[in-house]
């Protein structure tokens, strides 16, 4: 399914944009620490909008298995290849967020 393809490069995007909100706030903190509190703030809402839009590709895949049965198998390896990626990668961002907390 091509809306999958594009929702996960969208999730991808979501991901890199909280990481490098998250870097940028731990960077400034000390000089600027009121736009160190906006940054993070932001990298925050980036995260949640990574989780908005996988849980629409989450309800896609529901509903494409209620109405048709399982995904064609190539497209499932190929999501669950891509998911399995970007678990990592949001686990680094939480980590980056939480140095900024706990510093």
């Amino acid at each position: 399914m091509k809306i999958i393809k594009i929702l996960s490069k969208k999730i991808e995007e979501e991901i890199n944009d909280a990481r490098s909100y998250a870097k940028m706030a731990l960077e400034v903190r000390e000089e600027y620490p009121d736009l160190s509190r906006t940054l993070y703030n932001i990298s925050l809402q980036e995260m949640e909008h990574m989780q908005m839009i996988h849980n629409e590709v989450a309800g896609i895949i529901k509903r494409f298995r209620e109405q048709n049965g399982e995904p064609p198998a190539e497209m499932m390896a190929v999501y669950n290849y891509l998911h399995e990626e970007q678990i990592e990668k949001a686990t680094e961002v939480k980590a980056l967020q939480s140095m900024y907390k706990g510093a």
